[in-house]
């Protein structure tokens, strides 16, 4: 705080010697209660999510279960046997931690987690494809959030890019066309946030893992969304699953840890056991690898994919779970709490999965949408307040979509409209 005053005074001060005026008191003290608030919400704070995006990669991704909350805190929270084996009593694998879930949860004959998915090809590339060639068909050749492109890693890795097919139609003679004995790895890669779609073909993954085991050339996949379980429960579109890519008979497939998995940030290769092995003995692993509190919330978040009834505490699938009727019903009392000067509304909105996954599909929700005089300017003042309330700004109203609102905390949207509207 006395940083924050003498910074003001400063800045007073030399406002007083360019211009000859000297600033009000209050504006002075309220522009440090400005710079205050600016350095506390710098750090992390946690918030409330009414963008409707349940995967919203700007405010943190998938929630985590109150299980891997706990786990958290009992693992982080003192010693454990993170790299001891209790029963030789000498140095153990970290990763041995969640092999067994993975397995478990997945079909796969061995996985191992790095610190996210990006990492995950990363590493893969330089341990099986470095100096050599990976193929890729041209439809696959991607840019993802964050200025993540595909052949800027495979150069970064050693490996150097071979691309195959045309935009739209990419077929198995074209990667047969192309091997070589430098021939490192067929790689397939998730689209994540675009689809290509009318006159199209592409190359089934079981044939291309086919056509892999008849050249020797592994086949990876990039799956990046990191689906365990079908997502058609939930009326949304059809996700390839890990399963089906370990089912297809992949050599190798990586995903996040922190999608459609529900689980912490991570990146998770699984597959076979062989390259697995290879993976694991190179120096980049240590680079890369994951602490003991991602560990322990990955293994309590796969845990609860092992019962059918435990799912929905994922909390992830609990928002995609809940009914439009539950929402509406929400909606309604909460609408009858806030400011009538507001012109409180319910009505039906739309929601998405985010995370760079299912880009083209949307999930019928309810948003409480609300009309202050300048919408803009309210939804600064809920974002910066305690708690940090995050909606979204449409034809000059300010919406709440409830999907991503815990019901929990409905109090809390009351409480935050209510008080910003006052502050108007």
């Amino acid at each position: 705080m006395k940083r924050a005053i003498a910074e003001e005074l400063a800045a007073a001060r030399t406002l007083a010697l360019r211009e000859e005026r000297i600033p009000e008191y209050d504006s002075v003290r309220d522009a440090i209660a400005r710079r205050l608030s600016a350095r506390e919400n710098e750090g992390l704070t946690p918030l409330l999510n009414g963008t409707g995006i349940v995967l919203h990669t700007n405010l943190g991704r998938a929630p985590l279960a109150p299980q891997a909350l706990a786990a958290i805190a009992e693992i982080a929270g003192g010693y454990s046997n993170l790299e001891f084996d209790l029963r030789s009593g000498n140095r153990g694998s970290r990763y041995a931690r969640v092999t067994d879930l993975l397995r478990e949860t997945t079909g796969a004959d061995d996985a191992l987690v790095v610190n996210n998915c990006a990492a995950a090809v990363l590493l893969i590339l330089e341990a099986l494809a470095n100096g050599r060639e990976v193929v890729v068909a041209r439809n696959q050749v991607i840019e993802i959030g964050g200025a993540f492109r595909l052949p800027d890693v495979l150069r970064r890795s050693g490996a150097q890019l071979v691309e195959v097919g045309t935009t739209n139609r990419v077929r198995l003679s074209d990667f047969e066309a192309v091997v070589t004995p430098r021939t490192a790895l067929f790689l397939r890669s998730h689209q994540s946030n675009y689809r290509i779609e009318g006159f199209i073909e592409d190359v089934p993954p079981g044939e291309l893992a086919a056509l892999g085991r008849r050249v020797g050339v592994p086949v990876v996949e990039d799956l990046g969304s990191g689906a365990l379980i079908a997502l058609e429960r939930f009326g949304l579109a059809h996700e390839r699953t890990v399963g089906e890519a370990v089912r297809d008979g992949l050599s190798l497939v990586a995903f996040s840890g922190d999608k459609l998995l529900g689980g912490p940030q991570a990146g998770i290769v699984v597959g076979s056991g062989a390259l697995i092995a290879r993976l694991r003995a190179n120096p980049l692993v240590r680079a890369l690898r994951v602490d003991k509190a991602t560990l322990a919330a990955l293994a309590a978040t796969l845990r609860l994919y092992l019962q059918e009834e435990t799912l929905a505490q994922i909390p992830l699938y609990g928002m995609l779970a809940q009914s439009l009727d539950a929402l509406r019903a929400r909606a309604e009392a909460l609408r009858e709490r806030l400011p009538s000067e507001l012109h409180p509304r319910v009505i039906e909105s739309e929601a998405y999965v985010g995370g760079g996954t299912l880009p083209a599909t949307t999930i019928r929700s309810i948003a409480l949408e609300i009309a202050p005089r300048d919408p803009d300017a309210f939804a600064e003042r809920a974002r910066t307040g305690e708690p940090a309330l995050v909606g979204r700004t449409e034809n000059q109203r300010f919406l709440i979509d409830l999907r991503t609102i815990p019901p929990e905390r409905d109090d809390d949207v009351a409480r935050i409209v209510s008080s910003v509207s006052h502050q108007a």
